[in-house]
């Protein structure tokens, strides 16, 4: 079993975003969204989903950023 960074996708109420990806970039979303369905046992999730929770993991685990931040916010 691949041990993915994201677990399930909570089913929230979608919001409207419009960007613009590169082809490469919204290939790569659709495989993670097909292997992220497959180890959790529910099908491909839309890639767009992935979008948020990916983020939030990134500036979640941003140690930089983390300490940028906290000094911010003490200064």
């Amino acid at each position: 079993m691949t041990k993915l960074k994201l677990g399930p996708i909570a089913d929230d109420k979608p919001v409207k975003v419009t960007v613009e990806l590169p082809a490469t970039l919204h290939r790569n979303l659709a495989a993670y969204a097909d292997v992220l369905g497959r180890e959790n046992g529910h099908p491909p999730t839309d890639p767009v989903r992935l979008i948020v929770p990916m983020l939030e993991r990134f500036i979640a685990t941003d140690r930089a950023f983390a300490k940028a931040r906290r000094n911010a916010e003490s200064g």
